[in-house]
């Protein structure tokens, strides 16, 4: 349904005006593109003094940090340096794993070094006989042994809010979400996958019950532009980058982050703030992700606000029925993980995450890409479905849902073959 759109763009000063737009008050939610309005985008290479940006030092003296500063003032917050009390423990290492293919590591990472955690676990599945492989870290929204039937994973106690302690889960079905992961496959392509439970960072509870049992409850702080959990769990990713770094069989240089829906937006601001990442996949990721705010279609700002405020810092607050006024939008998001290649992945009936809305915030955070001697989206029109536009700023629209499909991972391979095949 997306392959009629089309894009018109037209300068106006310093200022990018794109067809779409704005309405930015609360109402029903907008499925219909002729009620989107129209908008302004601010312009990503014009700085807050007005100084047009037109090379690589002003990009990264000047203009990049502004944006950076941006998002952690109003929108996902401050997060803390990395600390010295974060451990990590390799309880277990298999050499002969998934039928031989695989050597498998489980590893413990305890984010305070002491008893209270919080404690999340990695798992680490790496190709068999071979050292410093390029890897796949993967936020996911399960236990580990949900990834994969293989009975060697480790199942651990789970928290129950009700209770407030860590329990056993009832009926564990190992393999259950398998379908969205192509391990052999990944294996086979000489790649490492690895794979970390957001929950364990800290649990997604609504209010942000889950704050005392996650890594903020360890960097207490008494602001409003305090980080929201997003901030946390993209902490928390990079600490699990930490420990890769230490791991022989993986090249920390050539590590792809990705994330899923709310672990989409996760994995953008986690690779806007930490340059180590070589490479983001963001799968479905909308609001507040990769699909432009000032868009009224689908998901919007007054929705987060209204369902998950605590994803977000308490500055973002005062962007209810104010899109207008946010000082960035999600192709400056976009433009942070500039020069590195990133993916953008949606679904054509996820509409909620306006996958058009991530289209034009792709085309246009790719100046940024271009002045950075890299390759943006130089498609005009919105692609046909399940067309992998292949630059080091990707995007992909497959049939179908809000989901990672087995289809998309044939992509995501492609994508991974390419960049590191290909960058200089």
């Amino acid at each position: 349904m997306f392959s009629r759109f089309s894009i018109l763009s037209i300068k106006v000063g310093t200022l990018l005006i794109l067809s779409g737009g704005f309405s930015g008050t609360a109402g029903a939610t907008n499925f219909d593109e002729s009620k989107v309005g129209h908008y302004t985008l601010p312009d990503v290479l014009t700085a807050n003094d007005g100084t047009r940006i037109t090379n690589s030092a002003e990009w990264y003296s000047l203009r990049r940090p502004e944006i950076l500063e941006a998002y952690r003032d109003h929108i996902f917050g401050r997060s803390p340096q990395p600390g010295t009390n974060v451990t990590f423990h390799v309880w277990e290492t298999a050499t002969n794993a998934l039928n031989g293919i695989a050597v498998r590591k489980q590893v413990e990472i305890n984010f305070s070094g002491t008893t209270s955690g919080p404690i999340a676990h990695l798992l680490l599945y790496t190709p068999a006989n071979q050292s410093a492989v390029p890897t796949f870290l993967c936020l996911q929204f399960n236990g580990n042994y949900t990834v994969d039937p293989d009975p060697g994973i480790a199942i651990f106690p789970e928290l129950n809010p009700k209770s407030g302690l860590h329990e056993m889960p009832t009926n564990p079905r190992r393999g259950a979400a398998a379908r969205n992961w192509k391990i052999a496959e990944t294996l086979a392509h000489g790649y490492g996958v690895a794979f970390i439970d957001y929950r364990e960072i800290e649990p997604d509870l609504p209010h942000g019950a889950g704050m005392p049992y996650g890594v903020r409850k360890n960097f207490p702080a008494p602001n409003a532009g305090d980080w929201g959990a997003i901030g946390a769990w993209a902490w928390g990713v990079s600490r699990a980058l930490d420990y890769l770094e230490t791991d022989k069989n993986v090249d920390a240089k050539r590590v792809i982050l990705f994330g899923f829906s709310r672990l989409g937006k996760t994995a953008l601001w986690a690779g806007a703030q930490d340059t180590r990442f070589a490479a983001v996949i963001a799968n479905c990721s909308g609001e507040m992700g990769a699909a432009l705010s000032r868009r009224d279609y689908g998901e919007t700002v007054n929705d987060i606000l209204a369902r998950f405020p605590y994803w977000m810092c308490g500055n973002f607050q005062q962007y209810s029925n104010h899109w207008d006024r946010l000082p960035v939008d999600s192709h400056m998001l976009i433009s942070l993980i500039a020069p590195r290649p990133l993916f953008l992945n949606t679904g054509s009936d996820d509409r909620w995450s306006d996958p058009h809305g991530e289209f034009l915030a792709a085309q246009a955070a790719t100046p940024v890409y271009e002045l950075l001697g890299r390759t943006g989206i130089t498609e005009t029109n919105f692609p046909p479905l399940d067309h992998l536009l292949l630059h080091d700023l990707s995007f992909n629209c497959h049939t179908g849902k809000h989901d990672i499909l087995q289809t998309d991972w044939d992509d995501f391979l492609i994508f991974a073959d390419h960049i590191f095949q290909t960058q200089k």
